[in-house]
């Protein structure tokens, strides 16, 4: 899946990306609206790591996610 698709998609992805990032807030997941650098920031902050690792994490996640079904869930 790509950032375009995410965008889209938010309502559902949002949730499986709380799955993943359970430290994520649903303020947090609300406020980044489905923004890439903004998920990334999050995810940065809440877990401590460098800003690399989290854009590295959140890419290798985001790209895993199926696309042909919106009900599945990404990876874990």
């Amino acid at each position: 899946m790509n950032w375009d698709q995410v965008e889209g998609r938010w309502h559902q992805v949002k949730g499986k990306l709380r799955s993943k990032w359970g430290e994520l807030s649903d303020d947090d997941l609300q406020n980044v609206a489905g923004k890439r650098e903004l998920v990334i920031g999050k995810v940065q902050s809440c877990y401590g790591l460098l800003r690399e690792e989290a854009e590295r994490q959140v890419d290798d996640w985001i790209a895993r996610l199926p696309l042909d079904d919106p009900n599945a869930h990404g990876p874990q």
